[in-house]
């Protein structure tokens, strides 16, 4: 309830001198309880205030305020910092740091990129290419990436070992056209931009793609999100290696170039709570803040530098802003009753975005106009001076100074908060418009105009409208000595991806054995059986230390709480607490010199440390070995998006879909329940997936798998090369089972390959193959006894390890045949398997029926599919499966009624088994009978 408002009295003011009352509840996130402990002294402390307020103003009270909270931070005495501040710069003029540069060099250097920039992607425009680009976001922020590459990029060369720079996706072009002046690239490169395929000697990537420049970029950036997250991930595991001692990263920084519309994604602010926790001050985030996002205003009614200073201040960064350039610095000095800085205040982003698409006058009368004390301050000012007050984001001095602080400042990350116009200098028809990140070309004006403002020596007879010149310097002129110096310097070009590393050796033998003789009279889960080759894996002296764990808080349930006590959990601070359970052997260990990474509920952080662990190869030349596990259900399904960012990355390891199928996590339901992430890895070219049934399985695709990433590739399994810029995803299963040794002469190129013969059936009746995966290998061995047992037929019962990489694999071999007709006709290794095999198929799996049919093309006389098509249930496992119709039983019937569309048997024959199983009736279906998963010999 509100304190009664007097006429013309102030409700807190009244309330706080009413003696004998209680005081009022602060609830501005100031302590609220703390005793009074001398009501005289408090009394005199407010009564001084209200004296200011009626004798000085508002004005001066809250400058005085400003600067006790000022102090009290100074002094230590534990008041909450404020969440915003006055929308004016951070670093004031008398604190600017000394600029150590040529400005005037570095202005025309920009300008030369400037124009090739806008250049570039418009002459992308040009009739029969049309592929256009975006101009404007590079054009707003070429002052923010000049002063970082002229005085803090450190390249690849450098003593330190480099930054890791996180480049705006919008912004290649600048990037590009630097490269351009720096001799990296030539004209006919930048005439090929987006166009990839079809430009003689190969074209420039849209964006920062890694995969498809992999010797110039090293971070993809266009999934907006993406960026903030990976990067701040990426800080965090520099400072994991230099913990373990792997590599010392103590110089490194990471960089996060940034839009403020993209700051609306949920994972640019999601994770920057663990930046500040683990107070990674080698990270800064640079946000180009040009208040636009792609159709409009950011915060057309409100203030989005305002909004994100108060959500980073908040959770604990560094924020400097820098929102007004020096032109700016003499009209604030002079605004003793901080009119200008109230205007500031109170002006929405959507007017400031309407002055720059105005002109002086407008400002003048618009802004400024506002407050007679506002507007005598630029009364002896002309408009066209008016209209050159600049933003702070275009100023190289405010820029710099901002920068400086950053890489200075200790203990938090910093978020620089710049203040820009989109598609500056490129002209009226660009700047501040909402349509300006959709325009990809200039008219005439606009190109004479463009030149003018930058002041270049381009005639107009060059000025085609369709293909005008790009500029480049003679190499011995100031401008591109200057720039190269500053590079060599610095550590030499950026960005600039490197792969170079020294191969790990295979795991020894030994290493599988523990899987490789089967789990006896033990029922062992396929997750359970990775586990078990991990710990194996991490006691090898010289290969253990590069795998590295990575958990979002379900290692209990995956059974890698074993792995807390001997490899521990990585936390900088150590756990400085006393562990509940301490005195128990899988006690929860925290550490400086963890090797897990532990992330909590978050499968987006977990992803991004994945990323960044699996790309140690490159951006460390430390070949690191990234094992996620998850639950299956929230990988390729909920972080799909940061999978695909991973494969542009080329990021190599292993992802765990542990508790995969539909039916094995039977109690969980529909959203736990996984029946189709094996289709949607499919969709990612970069993913070989595996589903494999027993535990020796696992261990030879793992094997194989260290060998392709990391070590001496021995090719693929049925000849040829591969590539090792490749991320394995296993689906391992949480339901235990008997694991059999590893069969005597296994086909173990069939198994890497996708399938092989796994239980030939016996006896002499009719014939069918019965293809299955993971967890559903039981089932069909149950099925082989029940159909030998009851019907007299003989199945054969083939394990396919992955339905996938068949279909890859075939899909190849019909590329290479329709391109190649004079040559014999190469057969899909599915149709080799299968075309003398005698009997229908059926396939069968814990997976929707269209991961089984992704080699029905390639299978000779077709094939039949069981699988978990719907949403996941709740239930026990046999009526799960029975719902689904892909228990043994079910099995039996299918294989029956392939056989009686063959006129192998009699319809009647499949009726007699639907009745005899019973298989309409869930409650209907036995307990689960395991056979004895060993093949007959």
């Amino acid at each position: 309830m509100s304190a009664p408002q007097q006429p013309g009295g102030d409700p807190a003011r009244d309330a706080g001198n009413e003696t004998g009352r209680a005081r009022a509840v602060i609830t501005d996130g100031l302590p609220s309880q703390l005793v009074d402990t001398d009501p005289d002294e408090t009394n005199e402390w407010l009564e001084s205030l209200d004296a200011v307020v009626d004798h000085a103003g508002r004005g001066r009270a809250r400058y005085l305020m400003l600067r006790m909270l000022e102090r009290s931070r100074q002094q230590q005495v534990g008041v909450p910092a404020l969440r915003s501040t006055d929308y004016i710069n951070t670093i004031p003029p008398e604190r600017e740091p000394w600029f150590p540069g040529d400005e005037d060099v570095e202005r025309r250097i920009r300008a030369y990129i400037r124009w090739n920039a806008a250049i570039m992607v418009h002459r992308a425009q040009r009739p029969g290419v049309g592929v256009g680009g975006h101009i404007s976001s590079y054009a707003s922020s070429a002052s923010l990436y000049e002063v970082g590459f002229n005085h803090f990029f450190r390249g690849k060369d450098h003593p330190g070992g480099g930054d890791q720079i996180w480049f705006q996706g919008h912004a290649s072009p600048g990037i590009y056209a630097r490269a351009y002046l720096e001799g990296r690239l030539d004209e006919n490169q930048l005439d090929g931009f987006r166009q990839e395929v079809s430009h003689p000697g190969g074209g420039l990537s849209s964006y920062p793609h890694p995969r498809l420049m992999p010797d110039f970029w090293e971070f993809p950036t266009v999934s907006m999100g993406l960026g903030p997250m990976n990067a701040v991930y990426q800080a965090r595991f520099n400072r994991y290696l230099h913990a373990r001692g792997i590599k010392d990263t103590s110089d490194q920084h990471v960089w996060a170039f940034l839009g403020d519309g993209e700051m609306d994604e949920p994972e640019s602010l999601g994770v920057i709570g663990l930046a500040a926790r683990e107070e990674l001050d080698n990270l800064t985030f640079v946000i180009n803040c040009n208040l636009q996002r792609l159709d409009g205003p950011v915060r057309g009614n409100g203030k989005v530098i305002q909004e994100l200073e108060s959500f980073f201040r908040g959770a604990g960064w560094n924020v400097v802003k820098v929102i007004w350039g020096r032109e700016w610095d003499p009209l604030l000095a002079a605004d003793r009753d901080g009119a200008l800085v109230n205007l500031m205040n109170q002006t929405p982003d959507g007017d400031y975005q309407t002055y720059k698409a105005e002109d002086g006058a407008f400002v003048r009368e618009h802004f400024f106009g506002r407050d007679p004390r506002t507007r005598k301050l630029v009364e002896n000012m002309s408009d066209q001076e008016v209209w050159n007050l600049s933003r702070g984001g275009h100023d190289y001095r405010k820029v710099y100074a901002a920068f400086k602080a950053a890489v200075e400042h200790k203990g938090q990350p910093t978020v620089i908060l710049a203040k820009t116009i989109k598609g500056w200098t490129l002209g009226s028809h660009f700047e501040g418009r909402n349509s300006t990140h959709q325009m990809k070309k200039l008219t005439a004006e606009d190109l004479a105009g463009f030149r003018d403002r930058l002041y270049l020596p381009i005639p107009d007879e060059q000025l085609d409208k369709t293909l005008p010149p790009y500029y480049k310097p003679d190499p011995d002129s100031d401008e591109m000595q200057y720039m190269l110096e500053r590079r060599r310097q610095l550590g030499g070009a950026v960005p600039r991806r490197r792969s170079e590393f020294k191969t790990l050796k295979a795991p020894e033998d030994k290493a599988l054995d523990v899987l490789r003789r089967g789990s006896g009279k033990q029922e062992v889960a396929t997750t359970m059986a990775f586990v078990r080759l991990l710990k194996e894996l991490l006691k090898d002296k010289e290969l253990g230390p590069r795998f590295v764990p990575i958990i979002p808080d379900e290692a209990r349930t995956f059974g890698m709480d074993s792995l807390f006590p001997s490899q521990k959990i990585y936390n900088p601070a150590g756990q400085r607490y006393t562990s509940v359970d301490r005195e128990l052997m899988l006690a929860y260990k925290e550490s400086e010199q963890g090797v897990i990474l532990h992330e909590g509920i978050n499968e987006a952080g977990s992803t991004a440390s994945f990323t960044a662990v699996g790309t140690s190869y490159a951006t460390h030349g430390e070949p690191m070995v990234p094992i996620y596990i998850f639950y299956s259900m929230f990988g390729f399904q909920r972080t799909g998006d940061s999978f695909w960012a991973a494969a542009d990355q080329m990021t190599r390891g292993f992802v765990l879909g542990a508790t995969a199928g539909r039916t094995t996590l039977n109690g969980e339901g529909l959203q736990h329940e996984d029946g189709h992430s094996l289709l949607l890895a499919h969709t990612n070219p970069a993913v070989v997936s595996y589903d494999p049934a027993f535990s020796y399985e696992v261990g030879h695709i793992t094997k194989d798998a260290l060998a392709r990433m990391y070590g001496d590739d021995p090719g693929a399994p049925l000849g040829g090369s591969r590539s090792p810029d490749v991320m394995y995803y296993l689906t391992v299963y949480n339901e235990p089972y008997n694991q059999p040794a590893e069969p005597e002469g296994l086909d173990l190129q069939g198994l890497l390959a996708g399938m092989y013969r796994y239980a030939p059936g016996q006896g002499d009746g009719h014939k069918a193959q019965v293809l299955a995966s993971g967890v559903a290998v039981p089932w069909a061995l149950r099925a082989q006894e029940l159909l030998a047992q009851d019907w007299g037929v003989s199945a054969d019962v083939w394990s396919v390890t992955s339905w996938n990489e068949l279909r890859r694999q075939a899909d190849a071999a019909e590329e290479h045949n329709l391109l190649h007709p004079e040559e014999e006709p190469q057969v899909p290794y599915v149709t080799q398997r299968l075309q003398d095999a005698p009997g229908p198929v059926v396939a069968v799996s814990d997976w929707m029926r269209a991961v089984p049919d992704l080699i029905a093309p390639y299978v000779p006389g077709g094939m039949a599919t069981l699988g978990t098509d719907g949403f996941g249930l709740s239930d026990t496992r046999p009526a799960l499966r029975r719902h689904f119709h892909v228990d043994a039983e079910s099995i039996v019937v299918r294989v029956l009624a392939s056989l009686a569309q063959r006129g192998e048997v009699d319809r009647d024959v499949v009726r007699q088994a639907v009745e005899k199983y019973q298989i309409r009736d869930v409650q209907a279906a036995p307990e689960e009978e395991r056979s004895d998963p060993s093949p007959a010999t």
